[in-house]
C-alpha cells in the first residue's frame, strides 16, 4: 500500500488538534450538552456550505438504505461528547483523556460477542494489562479524590459510547468520508437538541468574547475542519500507521495538561496511562513489525 506523506501530515495535525480540545472547553461556561450541540451544529454547517460550494451532492439512494444506522451512531456521538466534556470539568485533561482512551479495550472484548471473533492471547493480554491501568488512573496506586473519580467515570462512559460508534461503523459500507460524518452530525444535533431543552435550556447569550471565539474553534476548527482531515486521511494509510499516528492525541492532551496547565498527575497515574496507551497500541501492531 501506498503511503503518501500528505495523508499522513493530515491524521498527525487531526490527532494534535484533537489533543488540544480540553484546553478550548476549559473556556467555555456552558453545559456539557449544550456545547456538544453547538459543536455539532457548528460541524455540520460547515460541511453543508462546503458541499454547497464544491457542488457535492449526498448520495440519496445509498444513504437511505444506512440512515438508522448512521442516525443511531450519530446520536452515540452526541452522547459522547457530552460525557467527554463532563469528564473535563471533573478532573484533569490528561486522566479525562486517558481514560476515554479505554474505548479500544471495549471494541476488543466486544467484537467476539458480537461479530463472533476468537480473542486471541495477545488481545487477552491488552484487555488485562489496560484494565490494570485503568485500576492504577482511577487511584488504586493511592492517588485522586472523589471528584477525580467522578472524571474518570464520565470519561469511561464516553468510552462506552465511542467504543458503540466504532462497532456501529463497521456495519455502515455503503456511506464513506465526509457524508458519513455529516448525517452523524445531524444524529447527535436530533438528540442533544431536545436534551438541552429539556436540562436547562440554552445560553449562549452568557458567553464572553473568549468563550465565543473557543465555541467556533471547537465547533469549526477541532470539529468541522479536523473531522474532514482526519477521514480524508484514512483512506490512503494503513490500519497500522493510523493506529500509531492517532496516540498523538492521548500524548498532546497528557502534555498540555501536565506542562502547560500544571495540572497533578501521579506516578501512579503515569503509568497507568502508559499501560492502557501502550497495550493498546501493541495489540494493533503487526506481529510482524515487532520482531
Amino acid at each position: 500500500m501506498k503511503i503518501h506523506p500528505s495523508s499522513r501530515l493530515l491524521l498527525t495535525a487531526s490527532m494534535i488538534i484533537f489533543g488540544t480540545l480540553g484546553l478550548f472547553t476549559r473556556n467555555i461556561s456552558l453545559s456539557s450538552g449544550e456545547l456538544a450541540l453547538y459543536r455539532a451544529v457548528l460541524a455540520a454547517a460547515l460541511i453543508l456550505v462546503y458541499l454547497t460550494v464544491t457542488g457535492q451532492s449526498l448520495p440519496i439512494g445509498t444513504i437511505r438504505r444506512e440512515l438508522p444506522l448512521l442516525i443511531v451512531s450519530g446520536m452515540a456521538m452526541g452522547i459522547n461528547w457530552v460525557l467527554l466534556f463532563q469528564a473535563y470539568r471533573f478532573t484533569t485533561i490528561s486522566m479525562a483523556t486517558l481514560s476515554y482512551y479505554f474505548a479500544p479495550v471495549i471494541v476488543i472484548v466486544a467484537c467476539p460477542i458480537l461479530f463472533r471473533e476468537k480473542m486471541t492471547p495477545r488481545q487477552l493480554i491488552c484487555f488485562v494489562m489496560s484494565t490494570a491501568g485503568l485500576v492504577l488512573i482511577i487511584g488504586a496506586g493511592g492517588a485522586g479524590n472523589g471528584t477525580d473519580l467522578i472524571g474518570v467515570l464520565f470519561g469511561l462512559g464516553a468510552a462506552v459510547f465511542y467504543a458503540t460508534v466504532i462497532l456501529m461503523n463497521k456495519f455502515i459500507r455503503q456511506v464513506t468520508g465526509i457524508h458519513r460524518t455529516l448525517i452523524q452530525f445531524g444524529g447527535a444535533i436530533l438528540i442533544l437538541l431536545p436534551y438541552v431543552a429539556l436540562t436547562g435550556g440554552f445560553h449562549l447569550g452568557s458567553l464572553d468574547g473568549r468563550g465565543w471565539i473557543c465555541m467556533l474553534i471547537v465547533g469549526l476548527v477541532h470539529t468541522g475542519i479536523t473531522y474532514c482531515m482526519y477521514f480524508s486521511s484514512l483512506k490512503d494509510l494503513s490500519g497500522q500507521e493510523t493506529a500509531v499516528l492517532s496516540y498523538m492525541d492521548p500524548l498532546v492532551a497528557t502534555l498540555i495538561s501536565v506542562l502547560l496547565l500544571g495540572e497533578p498527575m501521579t506516578p501512579a497515574q503515569a503509568l497507568g496511562g502508559v499501560m492502557i496507551l501502550g497495550f493498546t497500541l501493541w495489540n494493533e501492531l503487526p506481529q510482524k513489525e515487532r520482531r
